[in-house]
């Protein structure tokens, strides 16, 4: 049976429904998402922490949902994790033990710090990033973690919700500017209690406010990658969009290209949002498309690696490996693409000149280069580049990305796909060093293909490629004769030729 775990997070917003699937010990991808705005901790926050009937009603029927889904995709295992107002309510523990007898979920309640550092967990392993502050803004607390060098170094919860403050300042002040200053007077308060050592450039933005923002922020900078997860902006950029929002009326909110489903507690969320930058002095923030779920799977998934997947592993290149299975599965011969790739690319930098800074996105391309084969071997390239473009999610930056999915993307004579290359330029490399890198990556592929266990050598002397080989080239000799070159210069294949030579063949 294949090998899926499903992680419920019950939060005093949202509950969220995940199914990870597992390709491999260190391969998984995401097979189901489903979210209900359970609001389990609405009025609660008035009655003095007790769960209201309105709102455990809807959270046993989102609860009773998820667990058909789960028997649907016939899961193996459920994890069950609940949040702030549940921890924060005295019947908190009743509800617990209702549900599991009614439900049949062990349902578990985690405090602020297990919280955190399950987003710290996510965030480390699954984004682009060594050091950072990861903040978590949920309807009833706002979590954070320190990351230095890749290793938690810390976390801290706060009593700042958007739930939390909706309903003691936001829907009591009819006044924009009081309603503003009380709320912002209660966060400046609670974030007295905040360590002084919670300092970084960097905020990880997890959960739906933040979410939220960097939607909003790629549509309103023309952002050409429609990919939320690992987007990154300047604090300073975008100021006075920040600022405006928690004092904006309502019915205004449209005007900050925000979706519909977040109006509700965009304001309040946001307010602290600002106020946790400006505490912790961050320059840039960097939206996350993971979370406490992820965090929760991981805990699991790398139990036996301290909570940290190995330096040479990328989890979204591995699941598309398992998934997508290549056709060059042989070991040796994979290595030799990339020595390949590595020593063109060395050999070519008196003309490239960039200091080999792209070498790891060239090889994960070429790792990747067969993917397409799996679905047509017609137009695999352009398959390749559309699961790249899907599939490449955890650990790369939106530059990287996009770089290996257009490598994937090149085929034949034509070092570049100039629509694609139009419509993406700002995040990728100049024309110039994309032209060199589309060469060395196709023209890998052709030696590649066509002298398996070959010995290769380069040189480049006087705007002369020479290219050596202990075995045979020929179908790789049109094929480069015809390649189209970033700049002007010659080829010289100097390789075995493979023809018998002065033998009676009894046919000439």
């Amino acid at each position: 049976m294949t090998d899926r775990t499903a992680i419920i997070d019950i939060g005093s917003n949202s509950g969220r429904l995940v199914i990870f699937e597992k390709t491999s010990h260190y391969g998984f991808h995401l097979i189901c998402e489903q979210k209900s705005k359970v609001r389990i901790g609405e009025g609660a926050y008035e009655k003095d922490g007790y769960l209201q009937p309105t709102a455990i009603k809807r959270a046993f029927s989102t609860l009773q949902s998820f667990t058909h889904t789960i028997q649907k995709y016939q899961v193996h295992k459920t994890i069950c994790v609940a949040t702030s107002a549940l921890r924060d309510a005295p019947n908190g523990n009743v509800f617990v033990q209702w549900i599991e007898k009614e439900l049949g979920l062990p349902l578990k309640i985690i405090d602020g710090n297990k919280e955190a550092g399950y987003g710290a967990i996510a965030a480390k392993n699954l984004l682009p990033v060594h050091s950072a502050i990861t903040i978590d803004i949920g309807g009833g607390s706002s979590d954070m973690a320190l990351i230095e060098n890749g290793t938690i170094i810390d976390t801290f919860s706060l009593n700042l919700g958007t739930v939390r403050l909706k309903e003691l300042f936001f829907d009591k002040i009819s006044d924009r500017s009081l309603m503003n200053k009380e709320a912002k007077a209660y966060i400046t308060a609670e974030l007295e209690r905040l360590p002084s050592h919670f300092r970084q450039d960097l905020a990880i933005g997890i959960g739906g406010t933040a979410r939220a923002l960097g939607k909003g922020i790629m549509k309103l900078s023309g952002h050409p990658l429609e990919k939320l997860h690992a987007f990154t902006y300047t604090v300073n950029d975008f100021k006075t969009y920040l600022q405006a929002i928690p004092k904006s009326s309502a019915k205004s909110l449209k005007e900050f290209k925000l979706k519909k489903s977040r109006f509700d507690t965009i304001r309040e969320g946001t307010l602290i949002f600002n106020e946790i930058l400006a505490t912790i002095g961050a320059k840039e923030v960097m939206t996350s498309g993971v979370g406490v779920r992820e965090g929760v799977y991981l805990e699991q998934a790398l139990k036996e690696e301290n909570l940290a997947y190995p330096k040479d592993i990328n989890p979204s290149i591995t699941s598309i490996l398992d998934r997508f299975k290549p056709y060059v599965t042989i070991e040796k011969r994979k290595k030799n693409t990339l020595n390949i790739a590595s020593d063109l690319y060395k050999t070519l930098q008196i003309e490239i000149k960039d200091d080999l800074q792209y070498m790891t996105e060239l090889h994960w391309a070429l790792k990747l280069s067969s993917i397409g084969n799996t679905l047509t071997i017609y137009k695999a390239h352009q398959t390749a580049f559309y699961i790249a473009m899907q599939e490449l999610n955890y650990g790369f930056t939106h530059k990287e990305m996009l770089l290996i999915s257009m490598l994937l993307r090149m085929h034949g004579k034509s070092l570049l796909h100039r629509p694609l290359f139009e419509s993406f330029k700002p995040l990728l490399p100049k024309k110039e060093k994309l032209l060199w890198l589309s060469f060395v990556y196709t023209l890998t592929l052709f030696i590649a293909e066509a002298s398996n266990d070959a010995n290769i050598f380069f040189s480049y002397q006087n705007q002369t490629l020479t290219i050596t080989s202990d075995r045979s080239l020929y179908l790789a000799r049109e094929k480069i004769k015809s390649l189209e070159k970033p700049i002007p210069f010659a080829i010289i294949i100097d390789d075995e030729e493979g023809f018998p030579e002065n033998k009676d063949l009894g046919i000439l």
